[in-house]
């Protein structure tokens, strides 16, 4: 029985399918079936069971998620003993939902880095909103950006809000779509096949068909195709604020928008969070970073973008 046979199996259990746990782990899904098969054999118990209602844990792989979950955060908390002793730079991993990644996320670290010159290496990636507090949890992530972590968490994390804004719909100009919201060809970046994203959310909403979605490769590439007139586009307000002034796009009004909502952070509680990251979380509450939120300008340019990047970690 391995660390990385562990951690495979808690993955599984708290994403609920191997994909998901590969994806956050930064390895192919056969090395996560074999982790997990490994893993069985030595115990002697099937652990997890699929069903047509997904993964299923068995008494035993109930009894021991708690315990490997313990194990898996003392490994991460050895590896970054070592790292400290042997004078590494502190890592700071940090995961974000698509459009804060592509907007926010590579500004907002560049200048909390500045401030510790040398000393913390961050490393970034982009990860679906139901996953970020399983990534937290497990140590794959020091802080997640996007929606708060949903329902009750069974695990040592907490979401603070950072950021209010509005979500609405935006068109090309003068146009106005027609019929009702649900029937419009609707664009997309890769928020929109987030379920838990506020586009994902708004979408289910209205009852968009999956027809009716044209996912692009970043929330820029679909306001830039929605200004084309290709169709309607959930956007952030403040961040299509200069389309918007030069008549580039125009709002449309739609059920349910505009929509207030708001950025969280996700970290461990505090007691457990590393130096790093209660840094950042300070950091997040200054007026540096709240300019860097609301700043149209700070963006990362499409060609530039390329989600989904998850971030690799030790094994």
């Amino acid at each position: 029985m391995t660390l990385t046979q562990l951690n495979a199996f808690v993955l599984v259990a708290r994403l609920g399918s191997v994909t998901a746990a590969a994806n956050a782990l930064g390895v192919s899904e056969p090395a996560v079936s074999q982790a997990l098969t490994a893993l069985r054999q030595h115990l002697g118990d099937q652990l997890i069971t699929r069903g047509p209602g997904g993964m299923t844990l068995t008494p035993g792989g109930s009894r021991l998620l708690a315990t490997a979950s313990q194990i898996v955060v003392l490994g991460a908390e050895a590896h970054a003993a070592v790292r400290a002793a042997t004078g590494a730079p502190e890592q700071l991993r940090v995961v974000a939902t698509a459009t804060f990644a592509e907007f926010v996320a590579t500004p907002l670290l560049e200048a909390f880095s500045k401030r510790f010159p040398g000393s913390v290496d961050v490393s970034t990636g982009v990860a679906p909103s139901d996953e970020q507090a399983v990534l937290v949890a497990n140590r794959l992530a020091d802080i997640a950006f996007g929606p708060a972590a949903a329902g009750e968490q069974p695990m040592p994390v907490v979401s603070e809000p950072i950021f209010r804004y509005r979500l609405v719909a935006v068109t090309a100009g003068h146009s106005r779509p027609r019929g009702p919201a649900r029937q419009w060809h609707w664009l997309v970046g890769p928020a929109g096949a987030d379920r838990g994203s506020e586009t994902g959310r708004l979408l289910a909403q209205l009852g968009v068909d999956e027809s009716n979605i044209r996912v692009l490769p970043s929330q820029t590439a679909a306001w830039a195709a929605a200004a084309d007139g290709a169709g309607v586009a959930p956007a952030i307000e403040h961040l299509v604020s200069h389309q918007l002034r030069r008549g580039e796009l125009s709002l449309v009004e739609a059920p349910g928008l505009p929509a207030e909502a708001t950025w969280y952070s996700t970290l461990l509680e505090r007691q457990h969070r590393s130096a790093t990251a209660s840094a950042l979380r300070r950091f997040l509450g200054t007026p540096e970073a709240l300019h860097l939120m609301r700043s149209p300008a700070a963006g990362v340019p499409p060609s530039r973008f390329r989600p989904p990047v998850y971030v690799t970690i030790w094994n």
